[in-house]
């Protein structure tokens, strides 16, 4: 995991309520790749002989890797897909090319937050949203893939959520070029990088992980890894396929079915919906194995309007 005791970010061990730290300047991103020793060997340190120990309250956690080489987001769980038309009343039956491949998107590593950190609704959105999801951590390299070696170049798994503004979604998704301002604003990483060897065994990456989201203490919805279409190693072949994967890079699985608000719209004009972040809500994401994510949604920061646009 990755903190800030107030001399700057530290990483360290969290276990059983405290930091355990290593020695500055080392950083999670420093220890990944070798096959995983550089990090067991770290683990040991940070427990054995720390070069500090914290109460876990009082430090500030960080995502555990705060700028990862890339972010890519994927599509594992057609059923989120599903019903996010579903609400929008769109046909449900999916067009052949979505089980022909894994779809994804680029994230943007400078907007990776921390597991507790403050979260301002995007510029200009009146339609915030949050995504109940898991990232995959690349911990050791490769190209082109093999979808049933794939997985294993996973170091470990860490909660994943690409608010999204739904306003900004729909003016993207029609200029027709991929994710723009949607999913710009946030993506929260944390609150550590849970390694392989903690989770149960999943050889294809289809992790038996409980999670759940709550806003303002309600749990709004509920979901396991073991439902994904695409597996983790089937994602990770597609999306290395004539490039390379490096260590840090992070690949969400998508979103948890219902794992978001949009799953929940009732009206026919996602606008009139009257359940999307406010200002004062409190977005949560749980796990016995991953831990908890809770963060506070804030007000917008004001938008500059373009000469000749919005």
């Amino acid at each position: 995991m990755s903190y800030d005791a107030g001399d700057g970010p530290r990483t360290g061990l969290l276990e059983g309520g405290e930091v355990r730290g290593l020695p500055a300047p080392t950083t999670l991103l420093s220890l990944l790749g070798d096959d995983g020793e550089w990090l067991a060997d770290a683990a040991r340190t940070a427990r054995d002989d720390p070069a500090e120990v914290r109460p876990a309250g009082a430090v500030r956690l960080l995502a555990p890797i705060p700028r990862p080489p890339s972010v890519r987001d994927g599509l594992c769980f057609l059923e989120h897909l599903r019903g996010c038309w579903r609400a929008l009343g769109r046909p449900t039956d999916l067009p052949e090319v979505w089980s022909q491949t894994p779809a994804f998107y680029f994230g943007n590593p400078a907007a990776v937050v921390g597991p507790h950190d403050d979260v301002p609704i995007a510029p200009g959105s009146a339609l915030f949203d949050f995504e109940l999801e898991i990232g995959a951590v690349v911990g050791r390299g490769g190209r082109d893939l093999h979808p049933d070696e794939a997985a294993a170049h996973i170091v470990g798994l860490t909660f994943f959520n690409d608010w999204t503004a739904r306003d900004h979604q729909v003016r993207d998704m029609a200029q027709g070029i991929g994710m723009g301002k949607a999913k710009d604003s946030a993506i929260t990483l944390g609150p550590a990088l849970v390694t392989v060897d903690e989770l149960p065994p999943a050889p294809d990456g289809r992790f038996d992980l409980d999670v759940s989201a709550a806003v303002n203490g309600t749990e709004v919805a509920r979901g396991s890894l073991t439902g994904t279409d695409w597996s983790f190693g089937e994602l990770l072949a597609y999306v290395s396929r004539g490039t390379d994967l490096v260590p840090g890079d992070v690949v969400g699985s998508g979103t948890v079915p219902g794992g978001c608000l949009l799953e929940a719209v009732d009206t026919p004009d996602i606008a009139d919906f009257t359940g999307w972040l406010r200002p004062g809500d409190v977005v949560s994401l749980r796990s016995p194995v991953l831990g908890e994510t809770t963060q506070t949604v804030r007000p917008a920061p004001p938008v500059h309007r373009l000469h000749s646009g919005h």
